[in-house]
C-alpha cells in the first residue's frame, strides 16, 4: 500500500500546569513552586484534518526526527512527540511524575485541539512508560513513589488505544541486562573480575558463551543492582533523618552496556547486526559518558532503574489494560531485547491484542524505507479495522 507524501507542518505545544513540590528536581524545568512545563512538537500533513492523534511519548526523549514518525506524518498522520519534564535529561526521572505530564498531553490534545481519538504510542523506552500510563488511567494503583512520597494518579486521562512499538518491558530490566557486573569498586572502574569482562581478552569465556556461563552473569548482573539500590536507600534514608536541607543526591555508574547478546548472536537470537548495538561498538559504548543509567538521583534510580522497586513494569500492568493494543516486534531490533515484546503480549488480557513481527527491521527503521513502509500499512489496517482513525 503506498501513499502520497504531505508537506509536514510543525507546531511547538508548550503546556503548563500546577502540581504540589517540596523541593526542584529538575534544573529549569519545574519550579520549587509546583510549576511543571512540558514542551511537544505537533506533527502535522498540510491540507489533511483528522480526528485521530498518534501521541508517542518516552521518559526522557521525542522521537519527531525519527524516521518512522516522520513518515508516518507524510503519509498523513497527526502526530505529537510528547516531551516530559525530563526531556534530555533522565537523571531525575520519577516514571510515577511522568504520568501527569503523559496525562496533560492527552486532555490538551482532546480539549483543545479537538482530536477524538488519542492513541498512546510507546516507541523503545516509552513502552513501559505508555503500559504504566494506560494501566494507571483505568484503574489506579499506585498511591506512593518508590521512595515513599505519596501521589495521586486518579485523574489520568485515558487514552483510547494503545501502541507497544519496538519497546523494552522496562528500563529496570534492560538496565539489568545491559549492566557490566565486572566492576569490583563501583568508584574506580579500572579495577574489574576479568572472567566477567566480555571485552577483557584475558577472559577466559568467549563466544559463544555457554549456557551456564550466561546464567552466571545474569546473576552477577541482578547482584550489582541490587548492591547500588542497597547503597542508595541507606543514603536516602540517611538524609530523612537528618532533616536538613539536603533530601537528594546525584550517582554516577559506570559501565552500564555489557550485555553478551551484542557480542553472541547465540544469546537470544534475532535477526540484530553482530558485534553492534543501538549506540555503536558495543565495547565503546560499555565506557561512554552517554550510558543508560549513567548518572541518577536517588529517587530517579528507585524509580526507573531498581529492579526491585520500579512501579513502570510493562507485563504487570498489560493484564490491567482494556483497550486495544498493538504490540510491534522489530526482528533485528539493536536495542530491545527480542523476548520482550512476546513477553507484554503474554501478559495483556485485553480482548483485542494484536502482535506483529517486522521482519528485518531494525530499532529505529534508519535506512529502511521498505520496512517502515510495511509497519505503516500494519498500524494503518489496524486503526481502520478498529474504526480508530479518521
Amino acid at each position: 500500500m503506498s501513499a502520497p507524501k504531505f508537506e509536514i507542518e510543525r507546531q511547538h505545544i508548550c503546556l503548563s500546569y500546577e502540581e504540589p513540590a517540596t523541593m526542584r528536581e529538575v534544573y529549569s524545568f519545574a519550579s520549587s513552586h509546583g510549576s511543571i512545563g512540558v514542551d511537544g512538537v505537533l506533527m502535522t500533513p498540510k491540507g489533511k484534518p483528522s480526528k485521530t492523534l498518534l501521541l508517542y511519548m518516552h521518559p526522557a526523549a521525542t522521537v519527531h526526527w525519527l524516521p518512522l514518525p516522520i513518515a508516518l506524518v507524510e503519509q498523513g498522520y497527526h502526530l505529537l512527540a510528547a516531551g516530559s519534564r525530563y526531556l534530555r535529561n533522565d537523571t531525575p526521572v520519577i516514571m510515577e511524575k511522568i504520568l501527569h505530564d503523559y496525562s496533560a498531553y492527552v486532555r490538551y490534545a482532546k480539549e483543545v485541539l479537538g482530536y477524538e481519538k488519542v492513541i498512546a504510542c510507546g516507541w523503545s523506552g516509552g513502552g513501559s512508560l505508555t503500559a504504566f500510563y494506560q494501566s494507571q488511567a483505568e484503574n489506579p494503583t499506585v498511591d506512593q513513589l518508590p521512595s515513599g512520597e505519596p501521589i495521586n494518579l486518579t485523574n489520568l486521562v485515558k487514552a483510547d488505544a494503545m501502541m507497544f512499538h519496538a519497546a523494552h518491558l522496562s528500563r529496570a530490566q534492560v538496565l539489568l541486562e545491559f549492566i557490566d557486573p565486572s566492576i569490583l569498586d563501583e568508584y574506580n572502574p579500572e579495577i574489574r573480575d576479568p572472567e566477567l569482562d566480555i571485552y577483557d581478552p584475558r577472559n577466559p569465556n568467549k563466544p559463544p558463551f555457554s549456557a551456564d556461563y550466561i546464567e552466571y552473569y545474569r546473576k552477577k548482573q541482578l547482584e550489582r543492582v541490587r548492591r547500588r539500590t542497597a547503597v542508595v536507600k541507606e543514603l536516602l534514608e540517611k538524609l530523612k533523618r537528618g532533616g536538613g536541607i539536603e533530601q537528594e543526591r546525584g550517582m554516577l555508574l559506570h559501565r552500564t552496556l555489557a550485555d553478551p547478546r551484542w557480542i553472541d548472536a547465540t544469546v537470544d537470537p534475532n535477526d540484530r547486526k553482530p558485534n553492534w548495538c543501538f549506540l555503536g561498538e558495543p565495547e565503546s559504548a560499555n565506557t561512554s559518558p552517554a550510558g543508560i543509567a549513567r548518572y541518577s538521583t536517588l529517587r530517579g534510580w528507585l524509580s526507573q532503574w531498581s529492579i526491585d522497586d520500579t512501579n513502570a513494569l510493562a507485563a504487570k500492568h498489560a493484564p490491567h489494560i482494556s483497550v486495544p493494543i498493538l504490540a510491534i516486534e522489530n526482528t533485528a531490533d539493536e536495542a530491545v531485547p527480542a523476548w520482550h515484546t512476546k513477553a507484554f503480549v503474554d501478559a495483556a488480557t485485553t480482548k483485542d491484542m494484536t502482535y506483529r513481527i517486522m521482519k528485518g527491521a531494525n530499532h529505529y527503521y534508519h535506512g529502511q524505507p521498505e520496512q517502515a513502509q510495511d509497519v505503516i500499512d500494519v498500524i494503518t489496517n489496524w486503526l481502520t479495522e478498529r474504526n480508530l482513525l479518521d
